[in-house]
């Protein structure tokens, strides 16, 4: 695990964190207390791993074709 605040994670970042996570959590070697905070880790990273996937499914919506189907640039989506 890293110290790397889960709001600076990249998807493959957090994603590979949240995979170590619950890979711990599913051993179940881990104390009552550590298992709590890796369960409250693991939350943490899969928030920020569905926040990054909806981000990446608004600019792929957010991509115009023209009349072949061809991309012809992006729309701006806000808060992007």
């Amino acid at each position: 695990m890293t110290d790397t605040p889960v709001s600076e994670m990249s998807f493959e970042d957090a994603m590979k964190e949240l995979e170590e996570v619950v890979g711990k959590l599913e051993r179940g070697d881990v104390a009552l207390d550590a298992s709590i905070k890796l369960y409250e880790r693991g939350a943490q990273l899969k928030k920020r791993c569905e926040t990054k996937l909806k981000e990446a499914e608004e600019k792929v919506a957010a991509i115009t074709l023209d009349g072949d189907g061809t991309p012809t640039g992006t729309q701006p989506v806000e808060g992007l």
